[in-house]
């Protein structure tokens, strides 16, 4: 009896020990757990994109030429080796370094291995990566594959629109802060152009950009932000929420609304578009301290040259494009 007893507390002692112990090692093992999950899931979690105009058109000529040629070239690898080269500070470019980068690349050297390359490879990637491909334009004929640049100007063509960097200069409505996007002054009513084939991610009022659009790209990492779209009738007639759309697609206007918690108000003097490129290489990034927008003052001197041509119906007073584009949709 006396031994039964003491094996009994033995074994309540022995199970206290063992909550005890679990008490104190799963809370520990939680965050061991978590922060791999994270180191998992790592991800960039800046980008400063500052490639001159110049350099993007003679990257883009190379590709497309090359392609032709049988020796491609794959424009982002150019670009992100000299990157890689500059440590992203492209006041050092030199010429000399861009046609040697081109010819390694047609030599099919292996340059993965460059200090920094598989960042920047990663960064402009995300940046440029549904910019250039391949995709089908209506003719007189039928439909015309091609290859080549198939984003757009945010502006139509034919519709004047000027504009200078001021990416990070301040705003100071409803709190100080930096300037996140390009503004393109214009008149109202001009046509609006969604740059990159996506998803319709988010349309309707917000009191910093007014009437806005935000589309998402098919592979979900960049976001085009279009604001301070035309009062009462901002957007392209029957454009929804969850809506894909293609490069060259009139999707609204220009305007002046905004800076205004009332809906539907021309709070900014000038009107003028807003476009900004948000990078979402994590979905914790969409919205808060994380997010990351770039620079496109560059990419919009760039796609100057390659605006759509659009037509107005006189009955809706609607703009569309002229010719119809297609590329795959995952």
């Amino acid at each position: 009896m006396f031994c039964t007893v003491r094996l009994r507390r033995r074994i309540r002692l022995t199970a206290l020990g063992v909550l005890l112990a679990a008490a104190v090692l799963v809370p520990v093992l939680s965050k061991v757990w978590a922060a791999g999950e994270e180191a998992q899931r790592d991800f960039i979690k800046w980008v400063d994109f500052q490639v001159p105009e110049s350099v993007l058109k003679g990257a883009l000529e190379v590709d497309t030429a090359s392609r032709e040629e049988g020796e491609p070239v794959d424009w982002i690898d150019l670009l992100a080796y000299l990157a890689a080269k500059y440590g992203g500070d492209f006041k050092l470019y030199k010429q000399s370094d861009f046609d040697s980068a081109v010819e390694k690349l047609k030599a099919g050297e292996d340059i993965s291995e460059t200090p920094s390359y598989s960042y920047y490879r990663e960064a402009y990637g995300a940046v440029l990566g549904g910019f250039v491909g391949e995709f089908q334009l209506e003719g007189e004929e039928g439909w015309e594959s091609c290859y080549g640049l198939k984003a757009y100007s945010p502006i139509a063509e034919t519709f004047p629109y000027s504009d200078y960097d001021d990416f990070g200069v301040g705003r100071d409505y409803g709190y100080r802060r930096k300037h996140l996007g390009h503004d393109m002054m214009a008149a109202v009513g001009t046509p609006v152009i969604a740059v990159e084939s996506g998803k319709v991610e988010a349309l309707g009022w917000n009191q910093y950009g007014g009437w806005r659009i935000g589309i998402r790209s098919f592979d979900g990492i960049r976001y085009h932000y279009y604001a301070h779209l035309r009062k009462d009738r901002p957007f392209a007639e029957g454009l929804e929420i969850g809506d894909t759309v293609m490069a060259g697609d009139v999707i609204g206007y220009v305007g002046r609304t905004g800076y205004s918690a009332s809906e539907n108000v021309n709070g900014i003097e000038q009107s003028h578009l807003h476009y900004g490129l948000q990078l979402i290489f994590d979905e914790s990034q969409k919205e808060g301290n994380g997010e990351i927008w770039v620079d496109v003052y560059q990419i919009c001197r760039l796609l100057r040259g390659h605006q759509s041509t659009v037509q107005r119906d006189d009955a809706t007073k609607e703009w569309s494009r002229v010719k119809g584009f297609r590329e795959e949709v995952p």
